[in-house]
C-alpha cells in the first residue's frame, strides 16, 4: 500500500549538511527511486508502471526529453524519471472533501512540497469571487463558465494561455488552434524561461531553433563538451549515452561553476561495471568557470584554433567554411582583437588552461556541445550560444556524424509544443497553413511571452488566464510581482494533474480542471487513444497510458480543449472542424497536423506501426541552413560577462536532486550533501570569510538590480550558508524559493529569458 501524504511542511531546522558525492546513481539511486515509488504507488503498481516507462508500447516518461535508443532496456527509466512517474501515478487523491477541509488561506500557508504530496486531483473545482474555499462544479458547468468568460472579454488580447512542456502534440496543436480562434497569439510557455535563448541563437546562425544531433551522434562523438548542465540530476539517462561514448574513446569536457557528481563518475546500475567495479570516470577535464563566463570560453577556444590555423594550417575546415558559411572573415578579425587577459578575467581560468582545453577541441575529429540553463539564463545568453556555433563551424562540426549542437531540453514535450505552434511569434507560413486547413483568419500580431504576460497582468491588461499544465506561479521570476498580477485577473483556469502553488494564488474567480496524465488510460468512446511527443533530438513517437484514471469521468487535455472549441466556434468566421470527432479519435488531429506542419507526412500511418518519426533537420540532414543568406553564419559578438559589485555575490538558481522543475519530490540533494531541507546558499569559503560570515550562519538573500527606475531590492529570508566549491564571487541556491530575487525586467537580450543564473545578491544577517 502507498503511504499517506505528509501532515507537515519541510522543517528547515532539521537541515543537515554532509560531504558532496563524487559519483552519481549506483545502488543508492535505485533504492531511492524505489522508496519514493513505493510510498506513492505501492509495490505492485510501482513494478507494473515502471516497466512501461519509455517502452514502445508504453508511455513516455513525464520527466525529461532525453531520447531513447531504438533497442530499449527492460528498465528504460532513471531515478528522477521513476520519481516523476510516482508523482503522477500516485494512489493519493485530492477530493472535494479535501477542499472542504482546507481553505484557500490554509493551503497558501503550505510549501510547494506539501502541496504536491497530497495526490491527484479528481473533480473540477471552482473558487467563487470572495469565497474562502473551492467547491465542486460539474464538467459542463465549468466549461460553460470558461467559455462565457472568454466571450465577455472586450479584446481577445485580454486573454493569456500558458502551456507547460508536458502537453502532448495533439493537445498542443488543438490548444494553439483554440487560442488563435479566440483571436490572440498570447501563448507564453515554459520555453520562454529556459531554451528561448537557444532557439534565438540557433535560428539566426543555423536556420533551425533545435539541436542538430541524434542519440547515435552522441555515441559517435570524439569530444563532448557539456556546459551549464547537470545531467546526473536533470537528465540522468544522458549519463548512459555519455558512458557509451566514453567506452568508444570519446573525451568529455565538463564546464560548470559547480562540480556535479554525474560528470565526475557514473555508476550505471544496469551494468556489472557500474554495480561492482566502481563505474566509469566521466569528465576528462572539469572547467570550473565563473557564472556568465561561457561566452569568453568559447571565444578563447576559437581564438586558439585560429592562431593555430595561421601558424600550422589544417585546423579550420576551409572547404566547409567556403561552401557552407558566411561571415568568417569578420569573425576571424574580431577574435584576433580579443585580449587573453580579458578572457581570463571573464572565465576565471588562466590562459594556459584555456589553451589546454582548446587543444582538446583542436585534436577532435567530431565535436558536440551540449548545454542547458547554465548557458541560457544570462543577459548575454544569445551571444554566448552564437559563440558555441562559431567554434563548431570552424572545424566543420555540423551535418556530419558525431558533431553538432545539442541543447538538452527539460520537460518531455517542450520541443514538440513549439513544433505544434505554441509560440507567441508564429511564422506567417504556419499561420497561412492553419488558415487554409480550418477556414478562418488567424491573428497576425505577435502575442505575449512569459515576461510580457506577467507585465500585462501587473498592469491590469489581462482579465483571463489559462494554464495547460505547469505551475506558473512557482516557475516564473519575481514571485511577488507575479502573485500580485495574478490576483488582478478576473478568471484563472488551471488544467492540472496535481495540486500546486498556482491553485492557491488565483484570480478573483478560479477553476481547477483535473486532467489525465501520461500514465492514465485515455478511453474515448470504445477505443483507447494514444498521443505523440517529440524528444530533444526531433524524434516523434507515441505514448499510451494504461492505469485506471483517478476518477471515472476525468477528461484528457484534448477533450477539454475540443469541448471549449465546440462552445466558442459557432459562426462562419471561426475555425471549422469536427470537434466531437477530434475528441473521439485523436487520429483526426494528427491528420490536421500532417496538413499544416512540414515533416509529418503519413503521420498516422507511421505512428500506428510503432515507428519513430524523425523530423526534418536541414543542418543535420544535408548541411542546409534556412538563414537569411542560406548559409551557416559566423557572428561577431563583443565580449560580455557579469560585473559583481563589491560586497556582493552572483547567484544562480538551480534544482535539488529531489526536484524536477517546480515539482519537489523530497527534502534531499544528496549529490551536494544537503539533507532534510532546501533553504541553503552555497558559497565559496573565501567569500564567506571575506564577507564576515561563518559556515552555517542563517542569512537573508537580498538581490539588487539597477533598472530604468533606479536601484531595486528583493529579499528571500532565512537561508543557511553552506561552504561549497564554487568560483570566487559566485553562489547558488534552489528555486522556486529564490525566484522572488529575480527581477522581472532582468532578461536576456533578444530572447527575453529571465536571467536566473545571474542574480546580484548580498548576504544580510537575520534581524
Amino acid at each position: 500500500m502507498a503511504m499517506r501524504p505528509p501532515k507537515e511542511d519541510i522543517d528547515e531546522t532539521r537541515l543537515r549538511v554532509g560531504e558532496p558525492k563524487t559519483h552519481a546513481v549506483g545502488v543508492p539511486g535505485v533504492m531511492h527511486a524505489m522508496e519514493i515509488s513505493w510510498q506513492q504507488m505501492g509495490v505492485k503498481r510501482s513494478v507494473e508502471t515502471l516497466l512501461r516507462v519509455n517502452q514502445k508500447d508504453g508511455f513516455d516518461c513525464p520527466g525529461c526529453a532525453w531520447p531513447e535508443e531504438d533497442k530499449r532496456h527492460i528498465a528504460e527509466f532513471c531515478e528522477n524519471g521513476a520519481k516523476a512517474v510516482a508523482e503522477e501515478a500516485t494512489l493519493r487523491r485530492v477530493t472535494p472533501e479535501f477542499f472542504a477541509q482546507h481553505s484557500l488561506a490554509d493551503l497558501a500557508e503550505h510549501d510547494d512540497w506539501w502541496l504536491g504530496q497530497q495526490g491527484r486531483l479528481t473533480e473540477p473545482m471552482v473558487l467563487d469571487e470572495g469565497a474562502t474555499h473551492y467547491r465542486p462544479i460539474g464538467w459542463e458547468a465549468a466549461l460553460d463558465l470558461i467559455a462565457d468568460a472568454l466571450r465577455e472579454l472586450d479584446n481577445p488580447d485580454e486573454a493569456i494561455f500558458y502551456t507547460s512542456g508536458r502537453t502532448s502534440n495533439e493537445a498542443a496543436f488543438l490548444y494553439q488552434l483554440l487560442v488563435r480562434g479566440v483571436g490572440t497569439n498570447n501563448l507564453p510557455d515554459c520555453s520562454n524561461m529556459c531554451h528561448e535563448s537557444s532557439g534565438s541563437a540557433l535560428t539566426e546562425t543555423l536556420g533551425i531553433g533545435k539541436g542538430t544531433v541524434t542519440i547515435e551522434d552522441i555515441h559517435a562523438a570524439d569530444l563532448l563538451i557539456v556546459a551549464g548542465q547537470n545531467p546526473g540530476t536533470n537528465h540522468p539517462r544522458m549519463l548512459s549515452a555519455l558512458e557509451k561514448a566514453k567506452h568508444r574513446g570519446a573525451k568529455i569536457i565538463a564546464v560548470n561553476p559547480l562540480p556535479e557528481a554525474g560528470l565526475l563518475r557514473f555508476e550505471n546500475p544496469q551494468t556489472p561495471r557500474g554495480v561492482l567495479l566502481g563505474g566509469t570516470a566521466m569528465a576528462d577535464e572539469f572547467v570550473q568557470i565563473r557564472l556568465g563566463g561561457d561566452q569568453a570560453l568559447f571565444q578563447a577556444i576559437g581564438k586558439h584554433l585560429l592562431e593555430a590555423e595561421a601558424r600550422d594550417g589544417g585546423v579550420v575546415d576551409q572547404g566547409f567554411v567556403a561552401d557552407h558559411t558566411s561571415g568568417y572573415d569578420d569573425y576571424r578579425a574580431a577574435v584576433a582583437r580579443l585580449e587573453w587577459a580579458d578572457l581570463e578575467t571573464a572565465t576565471g581560468i588562466d590562459e594556459a588552461e584555456l589553451r589546454r582545453i582548446a587543444e582538446l577541441v583542436r585534436a577532435s575529429s567530431a565535436t558536440i556541445v551540449c548545454w542547458a540553463m547554465g548557458l541560457t539564463q544570462h543577459k548575454h545568453s544569445v551571444p554566448t550560444l552564437r559563440e558555441v556555433v562559431n567554434m563548431l563551424l570552424l572545424q566543420g562540426n555540423m551535418g556530419r556524424e558525431g558533431a553538432g549542437v545539442c541543447p538538452v531540453r527539460g520537460h518531455s514535450n517542450v520541443q514538440g509544443d513549439r513544433t505544434m505552434g505554441i509560440y507567441e511569434k508564429p511564422a506567417a507560413e504556419f499561420l497561412d497553413a492553419l488558415d487554409r486547413e480550418f477556414s478562418f483568419a488567424s491573428p497576425r500580431a505577435h502575442g505575449y511571452d512569459t515576461v510580457e504576460a506577467i507585465r500585462a497582468m501587473r498592469d491590469c491588461k489581462a482579465r483571463f488566464f489559462m494554464a495547460m499544465g505547469g505551475n506558473f506561479i512557482s516557475a516564473t521570476p519575481d514571485t511577488a510581482v507575479v502573485e500580485a498580477g495574478m490576483r488582478e485577473v478576473d478568471l484563472t483556469v488551471q488544467v492540472s494533474t496535481k495540486l500546486n502553488r498556482s491553485h492557491v494564488v488565483t484570480g478573483r474567480r478560479a477553476v481547477i480542471l483535473p486532467v489525465l496524465g501520461r500514465t492514465d488510460r485515455d478511453r474515448r468512446g470504445d477505443s483507447e487513444q494514444r498521443v505523440t511527443v517529440e524528444d530533444s533530438m526531433g524524434a516523434v513517437h507515441t505514448s499510451r497510458g494504461r492505469l485506471a484514471p483517478p476518477s471515472e469521468d476525468m477528461l484528457s487535455e484534448v477533450a477539454i480543449i475540443a469541448r471549449l472549441c465546440s462552445r466558442l466556434f459557432t459562426d462562419d468566421s471561426a475555425p471549422r472542424a469536427d470537434w466531437a470527432g477530434l475528441e473521439a479519435n485523436y487520429a483526426g488531429i494528427r491528420t490536421h497536423i500532417e496538413h499544416v506542419i512540414p515533416g509529418f507526412d503519413d503521420f498516422e500511418k507511421r505512428v500506428a506501426k510503432g515507428r519513430t518519426l524523425m523530423l526534418p533537420n536541414g543542418p543535420r540532414d544535408g548541411r542546409q541552413f534556412a538563414t537569411v543568406d542560406g548559409k551557416a553564419r559566423f557572428t561577431v559578438n563583443p565580449l560580455e560577462y557579469p560585473q559583481i559589485p563589491d560586497g556582493c555575490l552572483l547567484l544562480q538558481t538551480l534544482r535539488s536532486h529531489d526536484q524536477y522543475n517546480t515539482t519537489i519530490y523530497g527534502k534531499d540533494d544528496r549529490y551536494r550533501g544537503i539533507y532534510d531541507g532546501r533553504r541553503v546558499v552555497l558559497v565559496n569559503a573565501d567569500d564567506i570569510r571575506e564577507l564576515g560570515f561563518g559556515d552555517g550562519e542563517i542569512v537573508d538573500l537580498v538581490s539588487q538590480w539597477d533598472g530604468p527606475e533606479g536601484r531595486q531590492e528583493r529579499r528571500a529570508e532565512a537561508f543557511r550558508i553552506v561552504t561549497y566549491s564554487t568560483p570566487r564571487g559566485n553562489a547558488a541556491a534552489y528555486y522556486p524559493e529564490t525566484n522572488v530575487l529575480v527581477p522581472l525586467d532582468s532578461v536576456a537580450d533578444v530572447s527575453g529569458t529571465p536571467t536566473s543564473k545571474a542574480v546580484v545578491v548580498r548576504l544580510e544577517r537575520r534581524r
